[in-house]
């Protein structure tokens, strides 16, 4: 196997985005924080990835540049374009106007990074507030915005590349191919890694890292606590414990389809709905409602524990099928991340519990846990379910969390999966899923008049859960759904749909 690749994190949210890219490329990756010291590692490559400080601020964070001394092909995203050209003694100036979203890149000069794949003019994902205005000496402008600004330059005699846009998500239109040149053509790589080599890698890990001691298992009967039980069972059988806790704001009959579909495994189920009712009454902040849902969940799993206890099982472990996007988007992980909302299974957790974490989907995308399930031999019900979020119904409420918005919330709901599921449309989607908004308005109901709930309507298409675009759904399909929840569910008597 290759030495791979080695990511340098600055703190983009997008970090991963770059991982997940050189995966499915099957080349072997590792990222690590930028305040992390040179530790004489062999690789065969580096990305300098972007970040939300400016190499020009007193806020940039510490690197060490021996990192760049091994004379290996280096590739800098973004900050890391900036920070190579600061470090070659280029001239650089923070924009009076920040670079965000679409632009068009407009290669002046053919280059290896560009191989013969990708046109003179694309689509590209920018995110940037430093230009490049002189790059330094033996480096080379290779491609520029539709604006003047240097969008890409190389030093071909160092192997050493930068681009002010950002290849590796789906906004840049021909993105993947870039990525692809750099590994194969800059760099020379061979396409030697797999998921079968991450299953493999986990359960060894997983083995001796829980030795002979006991895991309590967080099902929730999604595609990610699934994989996650499954790994965890090859890896230590009987010493597995799952426990799934019926919250009060799950979907329609998830309860019953849980128990019914995980009965293969040692799963123990809570009912806590009253527990969560109480705590959230009265809670409209969505981030307090997802740390008291992370608080209570904890709370729960140390009574099974102390249970399991009292039968004579000691637990030190607590497993959960957090992903990185729930990681990157709820604590500033591998460098300097801005937060983005806590999660309840991550910046929901308290800082007393007394478990150990273990989470071995941690670094993984949702595609990539997928496909990890289908290696580990699921079934499809289960590898392609749609993401279903850890506090359930409680943040797809807004404003104040109550038993019969709950009720109301998952009978729409209900409607608005079947419909999709009837046109065909289900696993085409990555969410659908309906809103209860806290705003009454008058309408009318055959001869009467009404007063009721509004509800919205929202689906979109993603590849990695954190970028997505609505989805265009067939207008009959909205037009049927809106009318049969107005017809069915008494108390709502208005439907939208989100088009952000």
């Amino acid at each position: 196997m290759n030495k791979g690749i080695l990511i340098i994190d600055f703190g983009s949210q997008y970090t991963q985005l770059i991982a997940r890219r050189i995966r499915e490329m099957h080349v072997y990756c590792e990222v690590i924080p930028c305040t992390e010291s040179f530790d004489g590692r062999e690789v065969e490559a580096i990305i300098l990835s972007g970040g939300p400080a400016s190499v020009l601020g007193e806020d940039s964070p510490d690197f060490d540049v021996n990192w760049l001394s091994q004379n290996k092909p280096i590739l800098g995203i973004c900050y890391g374009m900036q920070l190579l050209a600061k470090l070659g003694g280029g001239t650089l100036r923070q924009s009076k106007q920040r670079e965000y979203g679409k632009s068009l890149l407009c290669i002046e000069s053919q280059d290896p990074l560009f191989g013969d794949e990708i046109p003179v003019e694309s689509q590209v994902w920018m995110s940037h507030g430093d230009d490049v205005v002189e790059v330094p000496d033996d480096w080379s402008i290779i491609a520029k915005s539709q604006d003047g600004v240097i969008a890409a330059i190389s030093n071909l005699q160092k192997k050493q590349w930068g681009v002010q846009f950002h290849p590796e998500v789906t906004h840049t239109q021909y993105g993947e191919n870039i990525v692809r040149q750099f590994l194969f053509n800059c760099c020379k790589l061979e396409a030697n890694w797999s998921m079968a080599s991450f299953v493999e890698t986990q359960v060894a890990y997983i083995k001796e890292k829980v030795g002979s001691e006991h895991v309590i298992c967080a099902m929730s009967g999604g595609v990610d606590s699934a994989v996650t039980a499954a790994i965890l069972h090859q890896a230590i059988g009987t010493q597995l414990h799952c426990v799934f806790v019926d919250n009060g704001v799950l979907r329609a009959g998830e309860r019953d389809a849980v128990e019914s579909e995980f009965s293969e495994l040692q799963l123990n189920v809570v009912d806590a709905s009253q527990i969560f009712l109480e705590r959230l009454a009265g809670v409209t902040e969505p981030e307090k409602k997802r740390k008291i849902i992370g608080h209570a969940f904890i709370e729960i799993f140390e009574a099974e524990a102390r249970r399991l206890k009292s039968e004579g099982i000691e637990i030190r472990w607590l497993a959960q099928g957090t992903l990185y996007p729930d990681v990157i988007e709820s604590i500033s992980v591998r460098g300097p991340a801005a937060v983005i909302k806590s999660h309840h299974n991550v910046g929901g957790l308290p800082p007393d519990m007394s478990f150990k974490l273990i989470e071995p989907l941690r670094e993984l995308f949702k595609d990539e846990v997928r496909q990890v399930g289908l290696e580990l031999g699921l079934s499809s019900n289960r590898v392609f379910r749609q993401p279903f979020p850890g506090p359930g119904l409680a943040v797809r409420i807004l404003g104040d969390v109550t038993a019969d918005r709950v009720a109301l919330l998952q009978a729409a709901d209900k409607i608005f999966d079947q419909e999709i599921r009837e046109a065909g449309l289900y696993r085409k989607l990555w969410q659908s899923f309906v809103v209860f908004l806290p705003v009454k308005s008058v309408g009318v109901m055959g001869d009467s008049r009404s007063y009721e709930w509004t509800v919205v309507l929202r689906a979109v298409h993603s590849s990695d859960g954190m970028t997505a675009d609505i989805a265009h759904l067939p207008w009959e399909l909205l037009e049927r759904t809106s009318t049969r929840i107005i017809n069915e569910v008494k108390g709502i008597n208005r439907v939208a749909y989100d088009i952000s």
